[in-house]
């Protein structure tokens, strides 16, 4: 009897977990406090039911196609690893529709806003059970927090289509995964039997943004031993000169180097990438390192004879034109000792 009881037990709890599951869920309504990436628009009539933010993560962009090991290892011939704020969703697209739609419709819309492709793949072309390498055997990109997100892509998954975009900007790349599959659901039929979608987005200019400002006694150190310091929390909007509001910490430290140093004195210069003409780059150069040297002695009360700004444009980088990373490097200020 008291097995039975326990089995009966065992059983309720299982039927409760299901309803409050199922409870949860509404397929005609986006999951509560979930909401579109700002960068990524949704295919019209779908409807969220899986969502996930990170302030910063890291994940790897797949690349290349899926493979499985003899192990059952899974993963893909080719990754980027990236680092930054990610944004994971899951959603439902209406019924009667078909991936190749969907795909193309998230490709358009993306490559209007300045994305290119990284790399797409459909079908075969995609590896090895592609669901699983992506998601139901990877826990990097499965979200758990309900049975209907975690059983996505399940139940006879059909039709596979992989799309990863790039957009280059100058506080970073941005980085979109778009995967969309006819599936069912294991844990709930109403997310079934229509196609699903997984978005995943990497900003990986949020990590650039958070390790910029250098200390007034590590400046002192670097300029006795280098005579110069790379600066790179001076910021500004892109082909602007105005110090944007997010600088004042790296200005501090720069005015307390200048005040705890009183006979240095000092070369401001402005450095650019290689996008836009010499002209332009070394004019814009120049007027960035005017700002710098106007903001340290309007607002810190830096004596300006101390401080003659210079305009480098693109001719003195320190990284590869090439990448986005390496132009990132190269857009910068430097405090040099005269």
């Amino acid at each position: 009897m008291k097995a039975f009881r326990t089995v009966v037990l065992a059983a309720c709890l299982s039927l409760c977990a299901v309803v409050a599951a199922r409870a949860q869920f509404d397929p005609g309504r986006d999951l509560a406090g979930a909401k579109d990436h700002p960068a990524v628009p949704r295919y019209e009539g779908s409807v969220i039911f899986g969502y996930k933010f990170e302030r910063f993560a890291e994940a790897n962009m797949p690349l290349g196609p899926a493979f499985r090991t003899i192990e059952n290892k899974r993963g893909f011939d080719k990754v980027e690893t990236i680092e930054g704020a990610r944004t994971r969703i899951l959603y439902l697209a209406p019924l009667q529709r078909t991936s190749v739609e969907v795909i193309r419709n998230y490709r358009s819309a993306l490559e209007a806003k300045g994305f290119y492709t990284a790399y797409e793949c459909r079908g075969d072309s995609c590896g090895e059970q592609i669901e699983e390498a992506l998601y139901g055997y990877k826990s990097e990109r499965k979200i758990t927090d309900s049975q209907v997100m975690e059983y996505a892509f399940t139940m006879g998954v059909e039709e596979p289509r992989l799309w990863v975009g790039r957009l280059d900007r100058r506080e970073g790349p941005l980085w979109v995964m778009v995967f969309a599959a006819f599936a069912g659901n294991a844990a709930d039929a109403r997310a079934g039997n229509r196609v699903q979608v997984l978005v995943d987005v990497l900003d990986k200019g949020t990590m650039e943004k958070r390790m910029v400002t250098i200390g007034a006694q590590e400046m002192v150190t670097n300029i006795n031993r280098d005579g110069r310091q790379v600066i790179y929390g001076i910021l500004f909007d892109t082909d602007k000169a105005d110090i944007k509001p997010d600088s004042k910490p790296q200005l501090d430290e720069m005015a307390a180097l200048m005040r705890a140093n009183p006979t240095l004195k000092v070369f401001i210069v402005g450095h650019t990438d290689t996008q836009g003409t010499i002209e332009h780059n070394i004019g814009l150069s120049q007027r960035r390192a005017d700002a710098v040297v106007r903001a340290l002695s309007t607002q810190y009360g830096i004596p300006a004879a101390r401080m003659t700004a210079r305009g480098l444009g693109q001719f003195a980088p320190v990284a590869t034109n090439d990448t986005e990373d390496g132009r990132a490097k190269n857009r910068r200020v430097e405090i040099v000792k005269q």
